[in-house]
């Protein structure tokens, strides 16, 4: 059993006192070439032989021409970088569940990118967790990190700019997620409702995480983003620009900016900064360019309501994880408007994902394994997450085979 520790070694971060801007933009140039100007505003020195770890988003099967994943060259430029400082740099992740570390690193480009430069890359799912106590948590008390947490000197969180279904967008802090071990991810999306707090149990539990888990420097990759159904299931929207700073609140903040929303519509974001854990007042930072504010984009966001646009098909979600979510906003995007032969408007198909369903209608199709105890008067579909061909084979009754199963 591991004993619980603590992650003290982040609440100081010697890159603070270092850099000449809050928070720095290079825009124009693409991926790698924007990276390398970003991060040639900081004084890096501060890294000679320190152990740097770069924690990109690659949970997931995607290539970064979809906005899903961090974009390989993004991810070189910041080894090249570090390294040129003395620094020893590994990548690591901890994906989604159902997905393979190493193959989400070969799929992202990542894997190629970092074998060219004899990088270590990290699958930290698996060694066993280290417990890690939340001191002044509110709905997460303890959670269970991956060790290489505890092992590097410097955690870079290196997220691509997206929308996302739960909490608005995710972005440097929510990108720290992945920095906890397997399934313990999960954990986020089944809490109860907070009694009290009008905001959603996941968005109180990453303010909770981010008062003690939170990376030294964040390099947010916009070469291209989501936008829409996030973070998975949007659409693409190129902006061929890089964020940069030491505190990843106002890192954050200011990318919020870019992508049209206030920092205060991120509801994590206004939870970290009302528990002062980072500045997220954008027009108090020093931000460079002065015109930045030129390249900032108006993001769709996720739809409130997906049974509007897929007439008679109701959604039953409750405490679900985007895993799920993201496979049935595909599943519908590609078959949603098929579906007229197997539902109609006295008679509408009823899908459930998440694990705090109850009381369904008679029928309802149980996506996932968090929906077996909620599936006794219907259908359910096993795998975490199942697969399209699987949703559509069970609806229609007869065997149907998806070309595109576990592709986004």
């Amino acid at each position: 059993m591991n004993l619980y520790s603590d992650l003290k070694h982040l609440a100081v971060n010697p890159l603070i006192k270092h850099t000449g801007s809050d928070v720095v933009i290079a825009h124009g140039r693409g991926p790698y070439e924007n990276t390398v100007s970003a991060l040639e505003k900081f004084d890096l020195t501060v890294l000679k032989n320190k152990r740097v770890l770069l924690k990109p988003n690659a949970g997931r099967l995607a290539t970064s021409d979809k906005g899903v994943t961090t974009h390989p060259l993004v991810v070189a430029a910041a080894i090249d970088i570090f390294r040129s400082y003395g620094a020893d740099v590994s990548v690591g992740e901890s994906p989604i569940s159902g997905v393979n570390t190493m193959e989400a690193f070969e799929v992202t480009g990542i894997k190629e990118e970092a074998e060219k430069r004899d990088c270590p890359l990290l699958d930290m799912d698996e060694r066993k967790y280290v417990n890690a106590e939340i001191p002044d948590g509110i709905v997460l008390k303890r959670m269970k990190v991956c060790p290489e947490i505890f092992e590097f000197d410097i955690i870079v969180s290196i997220p691509v700019i997206k929308t996302h279904m739960h909490t608005g967008a995710t972005l440097s802090i929510k990108n720290m997620k992945g920095c906890l071990w397997r399934r313990s991810k999960v954990k986020l999306h089944m809490l109860p409702v907070v009694e009290g707090h009008k905001d959603k149990p996941i968005d109180i539990a990453i303010s909770d995480m981010a008062s003690v888990l939170k990376p030294h420097l964040s390099v947010i990759d916009g070469t291209v983003c989501m936008q829409g159904m996030g973070p998975s299931a949007g659409k693409p929207c190129p902006m061929d620009l890089v964020v940069v700073g030491a505190d990843p609140f106002a890192a954050d903040a200011v990318t919020a900016r870019l992508m049209g929303f206030e920092p205060d519509d991120i509801p994590h974001l206004r939870l970290c900064s009302e528990r002062k854990l980072g500045s997220t007042a954008v027009d108090k930072l020093n931000i460079y360019p002065e015109n930045w504010g030129k390249l900032a984009e108006n993001f769709d966001v996720p739809p409130a309501n997906l049974s509007i646009s897929y007439p008679n098909i109701i959604i039953h979600d409750k405490n679900s994880c985007s895993a799920c979510q993201s496979t049935l906003y595909l599943f519908l995007k590609r078959y949603g408007n098929t579906m007229g032969d197997y539902c109609s408007k006295n008679d509408p198909l009823h899908l459930a994902i998440g694990k705090g369903n109850s009381d369904l209608p008679p029928g309802t199709v149980c996506i996932g394994n968090c929906t077996r105890s909620s599936s006794v008067s219907g259908e359910y579909i096993s795998g975490c997450p199942p697969v399209a061909s699987e949703i559509l084979s069970t609806i229609t009754g007869r065997h149907v085979y998806d070309t595109k199963d576990g592709k986004l």
